[in-house]
């Protein structure tokens, strides 16, 4: 496989992947919002500080009211990480690999597209059914991954893309993690009932598998465990490094490529800082230092992986 089009669908997949995440977080934002008893205080500043970048910091305006954020977080395309940006840059990528994916992901991706640069979009934000066009998108979403799952191939572009789909998820867990824990400042200690971890978990999917699994015991600790330990939750930190590690495995077998190998061990090194840690390894380093540790080893680990299969310099 050409390292132009291994490189296109990495891409394809983190970006549709930092997509989904940011639409579950800004439908669980604006649901929430409306509930007088909601006592997480998680803002749409916070939300957007995830999912946008500017030097400058943010405008107050634009985060004024609901309305102002879902503008600045759907559809403003200053803000280089806007739902209408990524989608833009997936279907950019989408586009030069037709004929390494299925005519059913690439028609999926465009339909996307499609929606997200129709006239109304901010129209449609600023009015009473915005929350239509939030379910909207993300139900679409959720639906590529369906289209994806039934349709690709299972080759070296399916493990590329899944390579991309796994380290984004990785980095946002960490990312939507940190910013509720900064809300208690870290504080493991520090109890705190179910609806104040609420959002984090519904903006993860993983509210209803918590109240499953976790009967007894202080929230704040479980929300830690589900988070990074839970093998049986897929955005949990641990089953996104088991995946990263399987598709490694896969097209470092298949590619034979200078420097595998290497990354290999790297990768496993990182691995093993989950796989091998608990909650009182958790509590003596302190869970910023352990979180921030993670994700500066894996954005390391994509560059060193990008290098490698993708002749970046």
């Amino acid at each position: 496989m050409l390292s132009r089009i291994a490189d296109s669908l990495f891409w394809l997949n983190r970006y549709m992947e930092r997509s989904d995440c940011m639409m579950r977080v800004i439908r669980t934002n604006y649901i929430l919002s409306f509930d007088m008893g909601n006592t997480n205080n998680f803002s749409w500043t916070d939300a957007a500080k995830i999912f946008s970048y500017s030097p400058e910091g943010i405008p107050e305006e634009r985060l004024k009211d609901s309305s102002s954020a879902l503008k600045f977080l759907i559809a403003d395309t200053k803000n280089l990480n806007s739902f209408k940006i990524l989608i833009t840059k997936a279907r950019e990528n989408a586009r030069g690999v037709q004929d390494n994916i299925t005519k059913e992901v690439w028609e999926h991706v465009n339909s996307i597209y499609h929606i997200v640069n129709s006239p109304d979009l901010e129209t449609r934000l600023a009015g009473s059914r915005s929350l239509e066009l939030i379910d909207l998108l993300d139900q679409n979403n959720t639906l590529f991954y369906g289209v994806t799952d039934s349709t690709m191939p299972r080759g070296q572009g399916w493990s590329f893309m899944n390579l991309g789909k796994f380290i984004e998820r990785c980095l946002l867990t960490i990312e939507t993690s940190y910013a509720h824990f900064t809300k208690i400042d870290h504080q493991l200690d520090k109890a705190q009932d179910i609806l104040f971890w609420k959002n984090l978990l519904l903006s993860l999917s993983g509210y209803e598998l918590y109240l499953k699994t976790y009967t007894r015991g202080q929230h704040t600790i479980n929300v830690v465990d589900h988070v990074i330990f839970n093998k049986h939750f897929p955005r949990s930190l641990i089953y996104s490094l088991q995946r990263i590690g399987r598709y490694l495995d896969d097209v470092v077998e298949e590619t034979k490529m200078e420097g595998s190998q290497a990354l290999q061990k790297t990768f496993g090194r990182i691995c093993s800082k989950v796989e091998f840690a608990d909650m009182n390894v958790i509590k003596s380093i302190g869970l910023p230092q352990f979180l921030h540790s993670l994700r500066h080893d894996l954005a390391g680990f994509s560059n060193e992986l990008t290098r490698i299969y993708f002749s970046y310099a």
